[in-house]
């Protein structure tokens, strides 16, 4: 009976001590997304952008999303070149240790391209994120953005921004 209680507080003890190492390995890989929206579209319209907040404990790069909302998906950065507004697709967004890397109108964003159906204000759009970690190993992260009218729409969204469609 001593042995076999001895035993069992010898894995205890490890359970322990593993779980308070394999905890800080788990926080530092942890990513946050938040204040996730979408455009609202109208019936025509193709086209739509997300855009959101990223966080991720660790040095990573967000490397894909996609969702069920659009038959593509792409990351897009929109800049000033001159007096003219481009927006490009790119491959890969950084994301910077422990710091809130902004999806939003006029820079990076998220890009749905030919959607199902119209997105209508109320709305959720699924998203599933893939995030590459420095050791190369993959993550992904599921979220859910909110469908929103102009009036719905955060402070430095444009009404310009809102009419693009992206």
């Amino acid at each position: 009976m001593r042995i076999r209680s001895a035993k069992i507080k010898i894995v205890g003890c490890l359970l322990a001590m593993t779980a308070g190492i394999a905890l800080p390995a788990f926080a530092q890989s942890a990513i946050e997304v938040s204040n996730a929206w979408a455009r609202a579209t109208i019936s025509a319209q193709k086209t739509s952008g997300i855009y959101l907040d990223i966080r991720s404990a660790a040095p990573a790069r967000l490397v894909g999303v996609a969702s069920s909302a659009a038959a593509r998906v792409e990351l897009h950065n929109m800049k000033m070149e001159g007096s003219v507004m481009k927006m490009s697709a790119v491959e890969s967004i950084d994301l910077a240790a422990g710091q809130t890397v902004k999806l939003a109108p006029g820079g990076y964003h998220v890009m749905l391209i030919d959607l199902k159906q119209p997105l209508k204000a109320g709305d959720s759009v699924p998203l599933t994120l893939t995030i590459m970690r420095a050791d190369k190993s993959k993550a992904t992260v599921e979220a859910k953005a909110e469908v929103r009218d102009m009036a719905g729409a955060p402070k430095g969204a444009t009404q310009h921004d809102m009419h693009k469609g992206h």
